[in-house]
């Protein structure tokens, strides 16, 4: 009987031992963890800063002049046009941290002052794509769309907050895609199926869709003030 005794005593404190090495264990892995995670916070931090600085401007001949000795070709009537407008896509997609709109985890998730010039520049992308599409590579109403332009349009129009398949990103670059095979067969004079008539119609439907866009805009600064009217002077100033 004594000898059953022990063995249930000594069970017991071998049980006791083991709770207590798993309790240790516990302990230090949870203070692993979170330091962890605070150092995942304060990096996230840093980066952050950096990302939610606004790519420079760029000036539109020079860049395009360049694409254009990058492809061995010659600037044609609306090749600077075209390659602004890449140029423009491409900035939002490849700046410091990439397109954050869509990001889901930190830091991206904590910006908003990029996610905000990122939505700016898609309604200009999106706006001019289809003045592209619709007006500036079509001789009159009744000629057939350019190909190419047929697939960057809807690509670029492509929803902005999308993360897992498909991407944002991925489709804004097969809408680049696109574009790039537009303006190598514009650029070349062998092949006359793609054209840019730079009318002064097709200048100004779009300036009338900027004019939209701008009387929107000048809507809701009039509203943010708390006057409810944007004088012209104090709208330029803004």
């Amino acid at each position: 009987m004594s000898g059953l005794q022990d063995q249930i005593q000594d069970s017991k404190e071998r049980f006791q031992d083991w709770m207590a090495d798993r309790k240790d264990s516990k302990g230090g892995s949870g203070r692993i963890i979170i330091w962890l995670v605070v150092l995942y916070l304060l990096v996230a931090v840093i980066v952050g800063m950096f990302w939610s600085q606004e790519p420079d401007n760029f000036n539109v001949e020079a860049s395009a002049n360049t694409l254009a000795e990058e492809m061995g070709v010659q600037p044609v009537r609306g090749f600077t046009t075209t390659a602004t407008l890449m140029e423009i896509t491409e900035t939002m997609l490849y700046k410091p941290g990439g397109y954050l709109s869509n990001d889901i985890f930190p830091p991206g998730v904590w910006l908003d002052n990029i996610p905000s010039w990122e939505f700016g520049v898609l309604v200009q992308v999106r706006d001019f794509s289809r003045a592209l599409r619709k007006d500036f590579s079509r001789s009159q109403s009744q000629s057939t769309e350019d190909k190419d332009l047929e697939i960057a349009e809807p690509q670029l129009h492509f929803d902005g907050n999308s993360w897992l398949v498909p991407d944002s990103e991925g489709e804004y670059e097969r809408g680049l895609d696109a574009l790039q095979s537009y303006l190598t067969r514009l650029s070349d004079p062998n092949e006359p199926t793609a054209q840019f008539y730079a009318r002064a119609d097709n200048l100004r439907q779009w300036l009338l869709d900027v004019e939209t866009r701008l009387g929107s805009l000048s809507q809701r600064l009039s509203a943010s003030d708390g006057t409810g009217v944007a004088p012209a002077s104090s709208l330029r100033r803004r």
